[in-house]
């Protein structure tokens, strides 16, 4: 029997439609971008179709491929212990907060909650990374300014205060102790909010570049954003001063001015796209089932 029609359902799915080709379409002009020839875009401007097919671009920022694979390096370094140890902190104090037995439940969690309204400042935090932990050049201040997000522990709260209290009782009769309940049952039963956190915890470092700026004078400690946006600034200098560029023998006309920029963005950006898909069916749910609770 054939589905009815259905108006209201149409204009839902074209409204995705939509929205997905205004996330899509940008990228792939990116893309496009940086794989066209700086001529061609001077004459033709941004199109999908490159006229004139270049990766003078990617041999202009992998002209040193050493320096860029070490920035890779300290990169993934610093995401993957940074968003394991960011995970475990934040769901190990979510899980606290969330324990309605907890006697100071309500004090600790508005304690959390007034850390996302108001900070120590930069000065303060400068100060305590660099005089008092000494961590200058040191990938620790990549890694602690943004191990714990307030955030992130009210979202997992969410979620874990809909894990009966049952479960732990029924497990403590058994004999089970604090640790052993949290990371054999609680942490099984929080996947999706594990995933979804792991994801946005692991995005916060992927793109951190400032904290590097701050702290990292180090050239072989520089993360991936940090030179990236060095090379940037490298490539506005160039083509913001003619004499200076004619002196280095760069023949500006052909100089991958904008097609470099768009290159920059492929490969900040590139690996994390390749690892989202794996953890999208895990997001929604995530988001939704852990959502803001008091």
């Amino acid at each position: 029997m054939p589905k009815k029609f259905e108006l209201p359902k149409l204009l839902i799915h074209l409204l995705f439609i939509l929205l997905s080709l205004a996330v899509v379409l940008p990228f792939l002009l990116v893309v496009a971008v940086s794989l066209t020839d700086e001529a061609s875009l001077t004459r033709n401007g941004y199109q999908f179709l490159p006229e004139s097919f270049s990766l003078e671009a990617y041999r202009y920022l992998l002209d040193a491929p050493d320096i860029l694979l070490r920035a890779y390096r300290v990169t993934i370094t610093v995401t993957v212990i940074g968003a394991l140890a960011g995970l475990l902190l934040t769901a190990m104090t979510a899980y606290v907060i969330s324990r309605p037995d907890y006697r100071y439940n309500r004090a600790t969690t508005f304690y959390v909650f007034f850390t996302m309204l108001f900070s120590g400042g930069l000065v303060p935090s400068y100060i305590l990374i660099t005089q008092y932990l000494h961590l200058k050049d040191s990938l620790l201040a990549l890694i602690l300014p943004v191990l714990l997000s307030p955030f992130n522990i009210m979202v997992m709260k969410g979620f874990m205060s809909k894990i009966p209290l049952e479960i732990v009782e029924s497990a403590k009769i058994d004999g089970a102790r604090e640790l052993r309940i949290f990371f054999r049952i609680i942490l099984p039963l929080s996947t999706p909010a594990l995933a979804t956190l792991g994801l946005l915890i692991s995005f916060t470092y992927w793109n951190e570049w400032f904290n590097a700026m701050l702290y990292i004078d180090d050239p072989n400690k520089v993360p991936l954003q940090l030179l990236l946006v060095r090379t940037l600034g490298s490539i506005e200098f160039i083509t913001s001063n003619s004499e200076f560029a004619q002196q280095l023998g760069v023949d500006l006309s052909s100089f991958p001015n904008n097609s470099a920029r768009m290159a920059i963005a492929v490969l900040a950006g590139g690996p994390m796209l390749i690892i989202f898909p794996f953890f999208q069916r895990f997001f929604v749910k995530g988001l939704t089932v852990g959502s803001l609770k008091g």
